[in-house]
């Protein structure tokens, strides 16, 4: 309260100053019930955003965008989260259905909120959030928010065409994201290193060259309007859901 308000009080008979009193308390109830509406609007909104997720995008086929099947997403999901702990820092390339997968999920089952989408198409700012949402653009692989670079413990890349131009920048943006392998492990014993890239069965000679050190896995990707190209899973890790193959 400024000096001003004081000595204005000072002045005012009891009644009038109980009259100030009470509109004052009156103005922070409408304030506080106000703040209460938007809250609840805000958590209701971000609760239809987590059950909808994928189906508040349509695919543009110019962008070559294709959502994966809920299966595929899910498992795809699981494999960044599988061991992290709330100190694992994870980015999503290009594959924004994976994203919306960990949204669904049970709080209790993302250990942890340090999850960044990095994507070309500005609709999904909508689904990741300001804070969590990246503009990435493929010709330009290094051209992006500085403070991710050299951050990310688990990537998962999912390049948008299927040719060598775009799956070799793609993968300069993947060495600058992920940090020195040092074999590092999280509280619960995992290795906290791991890259996924899931691309066309016809890319296998691309990534073997751009990534050495993933291999093929026994898990095959679907997507949710069936895609004639054959996908296939690269990393460079084993878990309950793939192996590795010839």
């Amino acid at each position: 309260m400024s000096d001003s308000d004081s000595e204005i009080e000072l002045s005012l008979s009891s009644n009038a100053l109980a009259a100030l009193q009470e509109f004052r308390q009156e103005e922070q109830e409408r304030q506080d019930k106000f703040q209460q509406l938007y809250n609840k609007a805000d958590e209701e909104f971000e609760r239809n955003k987590k059950q909808q997720g994928m189906m508040l995008f349509k695919e543009d086929w110019q962008l070559s965008q294709f959502w994966y099947s809920d299966e595929t997403a899910e498992i795809l999901a699981e494999s960044l989260l599988d061991g992290a702990d709330e100190d694992t820092t994870i980015a999503i390339l290009s594959a924004p259905s994976v994203y919306a997968a960990i949204q669904k999920m049970e709080e209790d089952k993302i250990p942890t909120k340090n999850i960044y989408l990095l994507e070309f198409d500005k609709r999904f700012e909508l689904l990741a959030g300001y804070d969590y949402f990246v503009f990435y653009d493929y010709t330009h692989p290094l051209d992006f928010d500085g403070r991710l670079k050299g951050k990310i413990d688990r990537l998962l890349i999912d390049p948008p065409f299927l040719n060598e131009h775009c799956q070799t920048n793609s993968s300069i943006t993947a060495k600058a994201l992920l940090k020195p392998e040092n074999k590092e492990k999280t509280k619960h014993g995992c290795l906290k290193n791991r890259l996924v890239s899931c691309t066309g069965e016809r890319m296998a000679s691309v990534i073997s060259k751009v990534y050495p050190d993933t291999k093929s896995t026994s898990f095959y990707p679907e997507h949710a309007n069936g895609l004639s190209n054959e996908f296939r899973c690269y990393a460079n890790f084993e878990w309950k859901k793939w192996k590795f193959v010839n």
